[in-house]
């Protein structure tokens, strides 16, 4: 019988069309971006090709704007430490929210052992971040604010244009951390106004070892690596180019079935938030409810009385992959920031699970999995203490 996978926000497959466009760069067109001959002029055409891809995908000014990075992470710690430590002449104070992925908050916190200032803004119940609580922090020295699209557990949608409004009334660079929505939430940076904006391709469909870090023109960003010029010398070292060049693939195949994708898997949230609710006793949903606030793919939720791991072993002897928390945090076997923010116990934080849906998730996955799910829950609560 087919496996149930609902961990997608962990990785998705390659699609093939982006296999396909990267299979010639290993083997045929293997030329460095940096050479003078005819072979380092083919691999610097492709990619531009990928920059335009993006910049597109995203509305960016121009191709220009778009700097390539190893992944999500590393465009995080780009963007962070990059606009702080090139803004320092100007102020020495960050604002950020409780709630943010440990890339960008251990950025932050690396910045504070560096003599930055920085203010962590709380979150509303559902992890919404309020704008008038980003305009409440603001000071004289306020140089960057941080801030994500949608949360990494939560799923919550942030008030993005609102918050650049405040900042921009103040000439303050926002950074936004989109690698959990890119591919499945449109994403315009002109029209939300923002400077700074990382994206994770293998998040929707495009290889791993790839991210895109998107630079509103202008905006002061050091380099955080040194030894190379490329990526306009702020990011040095060879391109890791047939990476890059699936991932222009795929924010193209994203940006023509962005509404279909949404819809297909906004679908299946609806059926599993509903039948969850009916068959599982003593749950806590986190975040918002489905809607127009809350990331289409992504359920998650506390359960009392059991371990969020055990769940996840006995759901993967029976066929069904999810997860006990974003990846970066799981391994630590700590309570998610996220659910530390809006202020869940402990206890209660111990039984999350993380359900992230794909493309390929049918409406069959969705019946299996209520069928069986519940039954796991109530084995593992009846041989608890």
């Amino acid at each position: 019988m087919r496996r149930i996978f609902f961990d997608y926000q962990a990785g998705t497959p390659v699609r093939p069309e982006v296999f396909e466009a990267m299979r010639p760069w290993f083997t045929e067109h293997f030329g460095s971006t940096s050479s003078f001959h005819q072979q380092g002029l083919q691999a610097r055409l492709a990619l531009s090709d990928a920059r335009s891809q993006f910049a597109q995908f995203i509305n960016a000014e121009a191709p220009e704007s778009i700097l390539f990075t190893s992944g999500g992470t590393e465009a995080v710690n780009l963007a962070i430490k990059g606009a702080a430590l090139a803004g320092k002449r100007l102020g020495n104070h960050i604002i950020y929210s409780a709630a943010e992925h440990p890339a960008v908050s251990g950025s932050v916190a690396w910045l504070e052992t560096q003599g930055f200032k920085t203010t962590k803004v709380a979150v509303q119940p559902d992890g919404t971040i309020a704008p008038e609580s980003i305009r409440a922090a603001i000071t004289e020295e306020t140089i960057l604010i941080c801030l994500h699209h949608s949360n990494f557990d939560l799923g919550t949608i942030q008030p993005v244009k609102e918050i650049a409004t405040i900042a921009a009334e103040r000439g303050i660079t926002v950074f936004v951390d989109a690698n959990f929505s890119a591919g499945w939430l449109p994403i315009d940076v002109q029209a939300l106004g923002i400077q700074l904006l990382s994206l994770s391709p293998s998040r929707f469909y495009g290889p791993k070892g790839v991210g895109v870090l998107y630079r509103k023109r202008r905006t002061p960003l050091q380099n955080i690596l040194h030894g190379g010029v490329q990526e306009d010398g702020r990011r040095p070292g060879s391109e890791n180019l047939p990476a890059i060049v699936g991932a222009g693939v795929a924010a193209t195949l994203a940006a023509k079935e962005l509404s279909q994708r949404a819809t297909h898997v906004q679908q299946l949230q609806q059926t599993l938030w509903q039948g969850l609710e009916k068959s599982v006793p003593e749950i806590t949903f986190n975040g918002p409810p489905p809607g127009a606030n809350r990331h289409p793919a992504n359920i998650h939720f506390s359960l009392a009385g059991i371990e969020g791991e055990a769940v996840v072993l006995r759901c993967d002897l029976k066929g069904i992959a999810l997860h006990s928390g974003t990846a970066c945090v799981t391994k630590a076997l700590k309570t998610s920031p996220a659910l530390a923010a809006i202020g869940q116990s402990p206890s209660l934080a111990k039984g999350a699970i993380l359900l992230t849906l794909g493309q390929e998730n049918t409406e069959a996955d969705v019946t299996r999995f209520l069928e069986i799910f519940p039954r796991i829950v109530s084995e593992l609560r009846a041989m608890m203490p």
